[in-house]
């Protein structure tokens, strides 16, 4: 009897065992199978940034060696090029020199929306942030409003942010361009105190203090204004245009 109940009981173990796998397997095996896929799909969107970043980098060391050849042509090319293919990082360092040589041709506000996409292009806080700076200097020399720029300013003043004591700077100065000496004293006041300062900005902030206490900054609004309706003055002579000057006076004194 011993042998007919442990044969039944297998039986029963048998049994069991196929309607499990009659029941379980088939999940199991579209489980494996999505975990497949996503495994690839991760793996193909890897090799995919993967190959942006590459180009990006390529396009990006060829636009820089253009700048060291004075191609800014190509230069501005290249930097496209790797704006386009890369990503992050790349593609944020492109929009920064694509910024710079159109600061360098005088097309401002193309160079503000350049190093805004910059900072829009990369989640790293120091690409960011300098680039959010270097937009705010340029609209500071370009008729921005104080609100315009303490608005893309004091973000980066905050604690830890990489440019923070850069950041307070361009605030203190431009409330100063805008005739608030004591809000910007408060800034440079600070800049003094902080412990992270470099050595330039603290030198600068005292003496900018100085100068507020002096009274000497409250002519600045007027200086920044009369600067702005200046006429530029004229081109340095050439030295062709020297030389040629010279061999005249040097004729017109050998005559009688």
């Amino acid at each position: 009897m011993t042998d007919v109940f442990e044969e039944v009981e297998e039986e029963i173990r048998s049994e069991r065992l196929k309607r499990l796998a009659r029941n379980w397997l088939p999940i199991l095996g579209g489980v494996l199978l999505v975990a497949l896929i996503a495994a690839l799909a991760w793996w193909g969107w890897q090799s995919f940034q993967t190959s942006r970043a590459n180009a990006g980098s390529i396009a990006y060391q060829r636009g820089l060696e253009s700048l060291q050849t004075g191609n800014s042509a190509g230069a501005e090319t290249a930097f496209a090029e790797a704006e386009k293919a890369g990503n992050g990082a790349y593609k944020a360092l492109a929009l920064q020199q694509r910024a710079g040589l159109a600061v360098a041709a005088n097309r401002i506000p193309d160079a503000i929306q350049l190093f805004d996409d910059a900072a829009k292009a990369s989640g790293d806080p120091i690409l960011h942030d300098t680039a959010v700076y270097k937009s705010a200097l340029l609209m500071m020399d370009n008729g921005a409003t104080l609100e315009t720029l303490e608005a893309k300013l004091e973000p980066l003043t905050r604690e830890g942010r990489p440019m923070l004591a850069f950041a307070q700077e361009a605030l203190g100065m431009a409330r100063l361009q805008f005739n608030k000496p004591a809000e910007a004293r408060e800034v440079f006041v600070l800049l003094t105190l902080g412990q992270d300062v470099p050595d330039s900005v603290r030198q600068r902030a005292q003496a900018a203090i100085g100068m507020i206490d002096t009274g000497v900054a409250a002519g600045l609004p007027a200086i920044v204004a009369a600067q702005a309706v200046t006429p530029p003055a004229p081109p340095a002579p050439t030295a062709e245009q020297l030389a040629q000057a010279a061999q005249v006076q040097a004729a017109q004194a050998a005559q009688p």
